[in-house]
């Protein structure tokens, strides 16, 4: 009942968030062989925004079953059809608007962090080659209103090969290396929520994710 209650509310579900975190667990680690480095690296209790490179269809729920603590997603609102609607909604995942401000994404998402959970983004937007090159400002502004900390996260592994139902699945049952960083805060300490101090920020936060995908690799030798 109580993995419901966030839904029917509006707000995410914290537990169902936890749900989801279980789930995530038993299905990846089910169809895939998933190594975790780092994962202590992950703030034990408080705020914490999870930065995810984007080539997998898996990604997501990978990180859902190997993060330490649940995960809330921002999740493109086209995957939120059918019966995926209530089922993303009943586990604390969120929609968001790609294409325009969408405040309700935003209030949730900042919601999220002041009862001290972990927001999971995808700082590339959309699904590509996962180097984190092109950066929207959605995390810098997360990380910079909300004063959490960021943990950059390098999901590796079966780009080499593809499943055989779709490319955007690696193998079944093959490897797959999840690498958590140490967190950073995106701000300079000046509390400034200007667009050149969210500019900056973005710009910080592009470095410390590109030094720790290089680094992932060289750990990983992906």
């Amino acid at each position: 009942m109580g993995a419901w209650a966030g839904r029917r509310s509006g707000a995410p579900s914290a537990s169902g968030a936890g749900v989801g975190r279980r789930i995530g667990i038993g299905l990846m680690y089910g169809l895939w062989r998933p190594r975790v480095l780092g994962a202590w690296r992950v703030p034990s209790a408080g705020p914490v925004i999870l930065a995810v490179n984007h080539s997998h269809g898996i990604d997501g729920p990978m990180l859902m079953g190997t993060a330490p603590r649940p995960v809330h997603f921002l999740i493109k609102k086209e995957a939120f059809v059918g019966p995926l609607d209530p089922f993303l909604r009943g586990i604390g995942q969120l929609k968001v608007d790609r294409d325009s401000p969408d405040r309700k994404a935003i209030t949730d998402a900042l919601g999220v962090l002041e009862r001290g959970g972990v927001l999971g983004i995808f700082p590339e937007g959309t699904r590509g080659e996962g180097d984190f090159a092109s950066l929207r400002a959605g995390l810098a502004y997360f990380a910079v209103r909300s004063g959490a900390p960021v943990v950059p996260v390098a999901v590796l592994g079966g780009k080499d090969r593809h499943s055989r139902l779709t490319h955007a699945l690696p193998p079944l049952r093959a490897r797959v290396d999840v690498v958590f960083g140490d967190a950073f805060p995106a701000g300079d300490g000046s509390g400034r929520r200007t667009r050149r101090a969210l500019d900056e920020a973005t710009v910080r936060i592009q470095e410390r994710l590109t030094a720790h995908l290089a680094e992932a690799r060289r750990l990983t030798g992906r």
